[in-house]
């Protein structure tokens, strides 16, 4: 279990795996500068409903009516807001990145100050809700989304965590776009005191699956500065990164907690299981290479995975596809009539079963054999 901890002066190390008991105002300014590689914020949204919202069978809707969601106006939002991103990017390294999520009620403040700030936003991330709650009144489209917004520290700031390779498996093989379909945190994952939902705006897990994997790796520190009943901790803890977790509400520490003790940490001996090696940083083998070395033999005939395209190897490793010459990726993007292609995952060659096989587990391959892994 993770320890609870109020802490009075200025950490000398980092409180790893830890909750840390306060208003999140008073404990950022204790954490060393330049020493957080990923912070996820679900801030106050300042939403409050005007007057009481019926549904149509007479129950009411319970709606984010608590105190810490609760604002004189939007000046004092604005200096909240800007208080703790400041203090987000000061504790931020230069590789590192900030995630901050939203509705409409807030999030183009928080995204304008974010900006004012320094931080250079990255993307916006939809995330759609597949299952929302109907708008009751009818006066408005159904709310079904809410905004991620992913920034670095600066417009200047290299070498930012993204793993690109790893979202594109996640996503079956395909480019992962900037819109989410995942369900609203329900069921089990629900956490609840007598019955009732403990925590109006509770994240499900899988959204912060994909932030953490996507923007941290294995053994980074993950901080979030409104930790709630510690969705953010726990899934850290599951892809086995270290988490700091800052909340002022005793009861959703408690409910943090126990999550927590119930989450397996993935350790040292699972840890090749929680890297997706990235293509481009493997050393660079060139298509040319399997064919000097055999590989692949002049004249091997190469096909789209629908075998509606067909090309031949030639000597000098291009291919030649009807009349037309050219390298694996010029021949590939010719003949789907795209501007670019990369060859690597267009091509096929057929083994002793008549399988399909990618070029792309050549090279694998081949940098295997030849000690460039």
């Amino acid at each position: 279990m993770a320890s609870v901890k109020r802490e009075e002066a200025i950490f000398a190390d980092l409180p790893l795996n830890q909750i840390l008991f306060g208003d999140c105002l008073d404990i950022l300014p204790k954490l060393p500068s330049h020493s957080i590689d990923l912070i996820f914020a679900d801030p106050p949204y300042n939403l409050q409903l005007q007057k009481e919202l019926w549904r149509p069978n007479q129950t009411p809707v319970v709606g984010v009516d608590d105190e810490w969601d609760r604002f004189a106006n939007f000046e004092d939002y604005d200096d909240f807001t800007t208080r703790w991103l400041s203090e987000c990017r000061r504790v931020l390294k230069t590789t590192g990145t900030l995630w901050v999520i939203g509705s409409y009620h807030n999030i183009y403040r928080v995204g304008k100050i974010m900006m004012d700030l320094g931080f250079w936003i990255l993307n916006d991330v939809i995330w759609h809700k597949t299952n929302p709650m109907p708008n009751f009144r009818g006066a408005r489209f159904q709310n079904a989304t809410e905004i991620l917004l992913w920034a670095k520290r600066s417009r200047e700031a290299r070498g930012y965590t993204f793993q690109y390779q790893a979202m594109k498996n996640l996503n079956e093989g395909k480019q992962m776009q900037n819109v989410w379909h995942l369900p609203l945190c329900t069921g089990a994952e629900r956490m609840k005191i007598d019955g009732k939902k403990a925590h109006s705006t509770q994240k499900p897990e899988a959204l912060l699956y994909r932030v953490i994997l996507a923007s941290s790796k294995p053994g980074d520190v993950v901080l979030d500065p409104f930790l709630g009943t510690g969705t953010s901790a726990v899934v850290a803890k599951r892809l086995g990164r270290h988490f700091i977790g800052i909340e002022r509400d005793p009861r959703y520490i408690g409910l943090a907690q126990e999550r927590l003790k119930n989450t397996p940490f993935c350790g040292v001996d699972e840890r090749e299981l929680l890297i997706t090696p990235s293509k481009r940083a493997a050393p660079r083998v060139a298509f040319g290479q399997l064919v000097e070395a055999g590989y692949l033999k002049v004249g091997t005939v190469l096909y789209s995975r629908d075998r509606r395209i067909v090309a031949y190897v030639k000597a000098d490793s291009l291919l030649r596809w009807d009349s037309k010459e050219g390298s694996i990726h010029q021949i590939a993007a010719l003949a789907e009539g795209k501007p670019a292609c990369n060859g690597w995952e267009y091509w096929y060659y057929e083994d002793e079963d008549g399988q399909l096989i990618s070029i792309d587990v050549l090279r694998a391959r081949y940098r295997a054999e030849n000690g460039l892994e």
